[in-house]
């Protein structure tokens, strides 16, 4: 570790104890936060909304995507909205519905599948019809992993300009070739048999897989497995971003075994409009102190205004 990690460790340690320290005379006033709901294709959708006391609700808001099968209030998300909060920032972490009505938490495997991944442009887009009907005129889109992609995929589809930046986590990368190979292995099945049963089926059938992303045993439409599983450069992150005009930032840990060969596929991305920052030792899920990173690189999309509150 170089003198300046020690020197930024020892900051932020230092800065925590002095704030528990003050907490202890002073009480904090409480963030406010609420969930929200929106009628969306006969579903409920719901959020968290973060804001800060002090802060207009109409204000900057950075809308928050999660990864896959997963929720808004999972680590990740819920330290990523209270640090923006302690720095005076709003914002909205959304739940995909994944087809459920009103979900909360981790998807259930029991539940048959029939989501898509391409869903989720839809739904982004409601939630920032729904900030824009707040008020609000400056939005930060920011999604982690599978969520970084969809968000990607919606800012480069969506010229909106009430977008203003794109904040991308460890998103997800995607070779047909290298996901073929690892399912078969995975599961002793080849992924071409089982777009080509999906391929021969109305989309609403139903098949049932050994695994379906993080599920086993899962029984899952046919319309879902193509859209999930078919060839789609678009599900490769990089491959988006010369479409997206707003200031992109690419977070990169190197320690993610989850997404681990994203900085390579960055190379030569970087430019006028992209940014890479590259965080030495954040894993995938950027715990604990890592949050700060990703609260940097937020502020920095969103600009100085807001980085000197």
């Amino acid at each position: 570790m170089t003198p300046t990690a020690h020197t930024r460790i020892r900051v932020r340690v230092l800065a925590a104890l002095a704030g528990a320290a003050l907490t202890t005379l002073v009480a904090a006033p409480p963030l406010a936060a609420e969930e929200v709901t929106l009628a969306y294709n006969g579903l409920t959708l719901n959020a968290e909304h973060r804001v800060p006391p002090d802060s207009d609700s109409a204000g900057p808001t950075v809308l928050i995507t999660h990864g896959t099968l997963a929720h808004n209030r999972m680590e990740i998300i819920a330290a990523l909205q209270d640090t923006l909060a302690e720095r005076g920032i709003n914002s909205l972490a959304i739940n995909l519905s994944l087809g459920v009505d009103n979900r909360h938490g981790s998807y259930d495997c029991a539940q048959p599948h029939h989501h898509k991944h391409t869903d989720a442009m839809a739904e982004i887009g409601a939630w920032v019809d729904w900030l824009k009907e707040q008020g609000v005129s400056a939005i930060t889109l920011a999604g982690h992993s599978r969520g970084g992609n969809q968000t990607a995929w919606y800012a480069a589809e969506h010229d909106d300009p009430a977008i203003k930046g794109v904040v991308l986590i460890a998103p997800a990368l995607w070779d047909a070739e290298a996901f073929a190979a690892h399912y078969e292995q995975a599961t002793g099945t080849s992924l071409a048999d089982v777009l080509g049963e999906a391929h021969s089926q109305e989309p609403d059938a139903m098949l049932t897989l050994d695994r379906f992303l993080y599920c086993a045993d899962a029984e899952v439409a046919a319309g879902t497995v193509l859209d999930y599983y078919a060839d789609d450069a678009r599900r490769n992150t990089p491959s988006l971003l010369p479409d997206i005009d707003e200031p992109t930032v690419v977070v990169v840990g190197t320690a993610d075994d989850v997404v681990p060969g994203l900085l390579g596929a960055m190379e030569g991305l970087a430019g006028d409009t992209v940014t890479v920052k590259v965080v030495p030792g954040a894993t995938h899920y950027f715990r604990d102190l890592y949050v700060e990173d990703l609260a940097d690189a937020v502020t920095e999309v969103m600009g100085t205004d807001v980085m000197d509150r």
